[in-house]
């Protein structure tokens, strides 16, 4: 969510946003009775448009904030996450009832470091912020961390006990973002969401997995990688968000769950289902390029608290997710 816009223009297209999704005040006023209000920051990211299905499935009359608009949504504000007077006009025009922090620069090998922990660090707190003067408080806050925080933890299932060591910086602006968080505990129920890698239909080819798929959809000839030995918790976007939707309902504020399946591939596992799947193999080849000194070689979670708070979750398979995105 990058690209800040001046407060008054943000604060005009709120307006009209909750004009035209609302359809006027007092109709809107009887309506808000009986609905609850989510936000989604980051709406229109890949995790984003899941989980607003999500959440107006569970009757949430769902409102988003996103870098642009520029399809003119009635429901998403274009705002800028850094932009503290537009974060909190924002907020105070849609008076969440319960909010879902997804907007984060995602990407680990992202170029920009000060963007990262810019947008990460500095926009979630104005977030946090906005949300602690809002005329309503929000009845449950959900953040999404990232498993990353772990950094290399190889030693069986990690659970929420295992010490957080980042070995980058997106996974230590993660980190920060989490204490940071605490500061808001008092006047916030915030939850911590640590979801472990995962995908899914949608998601940008920048992405370990959608680029493999697509090399195998196109039958490209070669296929370059890092390295092929990084074991990973791969969970399915859609198995993601229903962890989300559950954990708002459960609201358990001041703790940190795991969002993961609980079952590691290797990358060389995961090219053999692909080639299973589809028929084809292409030539893989090693690129030192895309081998990274601080490669977190091992990321295998344990879910046990989150089905301690949530009830059982049962993981999609990734043979599953994998059949879905080659078939999209």
């Amino acid at each position: 969510m990058a690209g800040a816009q001046p407060a008054q223009v943000a604060g005009v297209n709120i307006a009209a946003a909750l004009k035209t999704a609302q359809g006027g005040g007092s109709a809107h006023a009887q309506d808000k009775d009986s609905m609850s209000t989510a936000l989604i920051t980051g709406i229109e990211g890949f995790t984003g448009r899941y989980m607003a299905k999500v959440l107006e499935a569970d009757g949430h009359e769902v409102f988003g904030l996103a870098q642009g608009n520029p399809d003119g949504k009635a429901n998403v504000i274009a705002v800028d996450l850094c932009d503290t007077a537009a974060m909190k006009a924002a907020v105070a025009q849609v008076q969440p009832d319960v909010v879902v922090h997804l907007a984060a620069i995602a990407f680990v090998a992202h170029g920009d470091v000060q963007g990262i922990y810019r947008t990460n660090v500095a926009g979630s707190r104005n977030l946090m912020a906005a949300l602690a003067a809002s005329p309503k408080r929000p009845s449950a806050v959900l953040l999404a961390s990232s498993a990353n925080v772990y950094g290399n933890a190889t030693e069986g299932e990690i659970d929420e006990s295992v010490p957080p060591a980042p070995a980058n910086d997106y996974a230590v602006s993660k980190l920060a973002m989490e204490f940071m968080a605490a500061l808001w505990h008092s006047q916030l129920p915030v939850t911590i969401a640590r979801p472990f890698n995962y995908t899914g239909v949608g998601q940008s080819l920048d992405f370990l997995l959608p680029k493999i798929v697509d090399h195998y959809k196109r039958r490209a000839p070669v296929l370059e990688l890092g390295n092929l030995d990084v074991e990973r918790d791969f969970s399915d976007v859609r198995f993601v968000v229903e962890s989300y939707g559950k954990l708002l309902k459960a609201n358990r504020p001041t703790e940190v769950f795991n969002v993961c399946s609980g079952q590691g591939y290797t990358l060389r596992q995961v090219l053999d289902l692909a080639s299973e799947l589809s028929g084809y193999t292409p030539e893989i080849r090693v690129n030192p390029a895309f081998v990274r000194a601080n490669e977190v070689k091992k990321l295998v979670g344990s879910k046990a608290a989150l089905e301690r708070a949530i009830g059982p979750m049962p993981a999609i398979p990734l043979r599953d997710t994998l059949k879905w995105m080659l078939e999209s």
